[in-house]
């Protein structure tokens, strides 16, 4: 089970009480502490989990590690939601003591500037952190700090500059005069605390903004776009594709449409690489809560099983979706609830019947308090649900090859399919 996985199964099912508002006067939130391996003497030693949700911005994980064999430690966050829509900067005109008490979350992607004093922190030279404006220069102070002693030693001109530097850097803290504060993330994920909110914070500009291609690329959100038209109108519109490598699995390619003339919507999902040797079946048996937050990547070939409710789904329905087991069985409920002719006024009153029934016990399977048995069966290989203990083996999971049928081949066009003979003769 992840770390995630193992707070929300302490947790309950309810994702909502995970992340609790981060306040020093709740005493009821606490870590949860996780033995984990230290990457510096490689014994163990704890890490302590914090799910909290920052008022009037969005939840956040913070994670604490502490080696008490070699007394190495370890701080940093991680957004517990996507990347935003559009990047944010902040701009803060910090004119007094309490201000370097706003709290600040910077990502790893996050860039701060102080441009009186010619200071950054450019993106990805740290680790994310939950701190304050003051703690953002303290921690610069202890970077520069670090290597003096060295540098007077080796260049002592260049130790005489720091040490200015880090004077001017002090004297910051005891904001004699205003400085301006800049926190710039292409993530949208790094905020700065507005102390009067919901009220307007005269001395706080926040700007969105549309990425960059280079910040795309910095993100890791690389996204070819071509022209189309809208399936549903018609209409001029545009699809995004990505390439996506799947941990323990393979690439895939996952396609998004968007038609601003009618709203409709699209994606799906293709495998990246070709059609397997062997079919794949993957059975999991769901026993906690936590296992709806596993990964899943379901291609237009798969179909879909669940013996304790006698239900099948066929290879084709809902297309290709790269989700997770919750988002799918969510799909799964909502193709049911659809159908006019099972739900509708004109179905036969017992089969609406047993019909809603199975809907109850599929939200049963998803809150997690039903456990079954969750099967896919892909003839092509190219279907995938995540490991969580990868690359250790999943004692919920069981993954079977198996030589596909003739019908099984027919059906994915493969018995007339040649791949001999297309050599250039030689001249």
């Amino acid at each position: 089970m992840s770390a995630l996985g193992a707070l929300e199964a302490a947790g309950g099912a309810g994702g909502a009480a995970l992340f609790r508002p981060l306040s020093a006067e709740d005493g009821e939130q606490r870590p949860a502490e996780i033995e984990s391996l230290c990457m510096n003497c490689y014994r163990n030693g704890v890490t302590r989990l914090l799910l909290t949700r920052i008022p009037f911005f969005k939840e956040i994980i913070v994670s604490s590690f502490a080696c008490d064999s070699c007394s190495w430690s370890n701080t940093e966050i991680q957004s517990a939601g996507r990347i935003q829509e559009q990047g944010v900067c902040y701009s803060l005109a910090v004119t007094s003591r309490q201000d370097m008490n706003r709290e600040v979350v910077k990502t790893d992607s996050a860039t701060a500037r102080i441009p009186e004093l010619d200071f950054e922190i450019p993106a990805f030279t740290q680790k994310g952190v939950l701190t304050t404006i003051e703690g953002i220069i303290d921690r610069a102070l202890a970077g520069l700090e670090q290597d003096q002693p060295l540098r007077r030693e080796t260049d002592e001109e260049v130790a005489r500059k720091i040490e200015e530097f880090i004077r001017r850097l002090r004297q910051l803290k005891e904001v004699h005069s205003p400085f301006t504060f800049i926190l710039d993330d292409p993530s949208g994920n790094s905020f700065v605390e507005n102390p009067h909110a919901p009220r307007k914070d005269e001395a706080l500009v926040v700007t969105h903004y549309r990425r960059s291609p280079q910040q795309a690329a910095m993100l890791g959100l690389e996204v070819l776009q071509f022209n189309t038209n809208c399936p549903e109108c018609n209409a001029p519109a545009s699809t995004n594709m990505k390439l996506v490598q799947i941990p323990h699995f393979k690439e895939v390619i996952i396609m998004a449409t968007a038609c601003d003339t009618c709203g409709h919507r699209t994606n799906e999902v293709k495998s990246g690489g070709a059609i397997e040797p062997q079919g794949t079946r993957i059975t999991l048996r769901i026993t906690d809560p936590s296992d709806m937050t596993r990964d899943i990547l379901k291609s237009e070939t798969c179909s879909v099983e669940i013996p304790e409710l006698e239900f099948e789904l066929g290879m084709g329905a809902l297309g290709g979706k790269f989700t997770t087991l919750e988002g799918l069985l969510k799909d799964i409920r909502e193709l049911v609830e659809r159908n006019p002719f099972t739900l509708g006024d004109s179905s036969a009153p017992s089969k609406a019947e047993k019909l809603q029934e199975f809907v109850g016990k599929l939200q049963e399977i998803i809150e997690g308090r039903r456990n079954v048995h969750f099967i896919m069966d892909d003839p092509a290989g190219n279907s995938y649900l995540q490991n969580v203990y990868a690359p250790e083996e999943d004692p919920e999971l069981r993954v079977e090859r198996y030589e596909r049928s003739f019908d099984q081949n027919e059906e994915l066009g493969l018995n007339d399919m040649r791949t001999e003979g297309y050599e250039t003769p030689a001249r």
